[in-house]
């Protein structure tokens, strides 16, 4: 609760932030740099140089905060060196917490094994990387000396820290996760379709900018499952068999609904990752929808607590035995600096998979045929189903953050999962080889958490 205070007491000496993609998560981060404690982002990497000194501006740097032409002059005038080699930026000595905002799951693992190998704490924005081979960068990090975190702002880190607060105050955990819009037809969504969902016109869409590869995957299901998998590796709630159920709840329901069925509940078991649907399945909207916040359900661990969720006017279930706490928004990159303060202030991350329970494999959007090219989350071809970890090794299922650009060597139906065996990959890649290495490292936990 003091984070604000410990970063004052840095204003001289303040931590040297590297920011790899100046996106919009990227950019909302950047807007609130300037009024942090403590905070010099002295580099940015971007593909786009010219982009991201464009972002700057929009969101109300001053001119010359940008200006810097190399990390030497950044570091002497307190400005920030623009460049479009990432690679260099993790390599500068003076850097200390690096931000991944990329979102491509191949260059989140390139730069999360450099920010190791140079000594440098990652902030895992890419949650898409995390969700493919999260617990083994985390396994190397702690290996290294150096923290790997996940994205405060981002709903999976909120969630972790309403899964410690819960715990850490003696309660039981029953249910964690988001809410989001959801509907069955909307896993064959494709960027064709996706703006009539989100009621849009495409013209309107590209007016603002909007990617219609990354709004479908949020609306396809797949975000949604790799989002579940980060939480349930860090905090060791683990999926259903049956993957993401999308009921439809509204916040006062949540106590009533997330319980487990043996107590009238939809929960395959207590201890489990589940995200509700703002949207009832005929696409009316549910009453008091979590659409953009997150969640935790508790049971009380005796009777006097649960006497004092009635007495202190909390919502519970019919027996008064689980009660819900939510939050019903979350701020995305604005809210960022959370984790570069618990970093830098406390040597703390704010959520990091520490085992492997949860997978999201590539899913047949249509009847796919042998020859084709799969193209990964939010595309034409596949969506990513939330499954237990030991589930997704026992059919080799292939991790949806392999499945941009692999060759489909048999044919998959509709609803399938798409399977090592089906495709062509380059195991020579070091996306492909690290994750090879995670299903040997961690197979004993996933086949022991079934």
């Amino acid at each position: 609760m003091n984070l604000y205070a410990l970063m004052s007491a840095r204003a001289a000496s303040p931590v040297r932030v590297g920011l790899i993609g100046a996106g919009k998560f990227g950019a909302m981060f950047l807007a609130q740099v300037p009024h942090m404690p403590g905070v010099h982002v002295a580099a940015i990497a971007d593909l786009r140089p010219d982009g991201a000194r464009e972002r700057l501006t929009a969101v109300g740097w001053e001119a010359g905060r940008a200006q810097a032409r190399d990390l030497d002059e950044a570091l002497a005038t307190g400005g920030t060196w623009i460049t479009d080699d990432a690679d260099a930026l993790i390599a500068a000595g003076p850097i200390e917490i690096v931000i991944d905002a990329t979102g491509d799951p191949a260059s989140g693992v390139a730069h999360a094994l450099a920010c190791f190998a140079n000594g440098k704490h990652l902030v895992m924005v890419n949650v898409e990387a995390d969700a493919l081979v999260g617990p083994l960068l985390a396994q190397k990090a702690r290996e290294a000396g150096v923290i790997y975190s996940l994205a405060y702002g981002d709903q999976p880190a909120l969630i972790c820290e309403q899964v410690d607060w819960a715990r850490a105050c003696g309660m039981t955990v029953t249910a964690a996760g988001k809410g989001t819009r959801y509907r069955p037809e909307f896993h064959a969504s494709t960027p064709d379709t996706v703006w009539t969902f989100y009621g849009l016109t495409p013209e309107r869409a590209r007016a603002a900018g909007m990617n219609p590869k990354m709004f479908n995957s949020f609306l396809d299901g797949t975000k949604s499952g790799i989002e579940m998998a980060a939480v349930a590796n860090a905090t060791g709630l683990a999926p259903s068999p049956g993957g993401l159920r999308f009921q439809p709840c509204g916040v006062h329901d949540l106590a009533r609904m997330l319980r487990p069925q043996a107590e009238g509940g939809i929960l395959h078991h207590a201890g489990q990752v589940e995200v509700v649907s703002s949207d009832e399945w005929d696409g009316r909207a549910v009453v008091g929808d979590l659409r953009w916040g997150v969640y935790v359900v508790i049971e009380a661990p005796g009777d006097y607590a649960a006497r004092c969720f009635g007495e202190y006017g909390m919502i519970t279930d019919p027996g008064g035995r689980y009660t819900a706490l939510w939050r019903p928004y979350h701020m995305i990159g604005l809210e960022l600096g959370i984790t570069v303060a618990s970093i830098a202030a406390r040597g703390e991350a704010t959520g990091a998979p520490r085992q492997w329970l949860g997978d999201v494999v590539a899913t047949a959007k249509r009847d796919l045929a042998a020859g084709e090219t799969l193209d990964g989350e939010g595309g034409y071809t596949v969506w990513g189903r939330l499954y237990p970890a030991d589930r997704s090794l026992a059919i080799g299922g292939l991790p949806i953050g392999l499945a941009d650009g692999a060759r489909l060597l048999h044919p998959v139906k509709a609803g399938q999962p798409v399977r090592w065996a089906d495709v062509a990959l380059d195991e020579s890649q070091p996306a492909v080889k690290l994750r090879r290495e995670m299903e040997l490292a961690f197979a004993p936990q996933a086949e022991a958490a079934e």
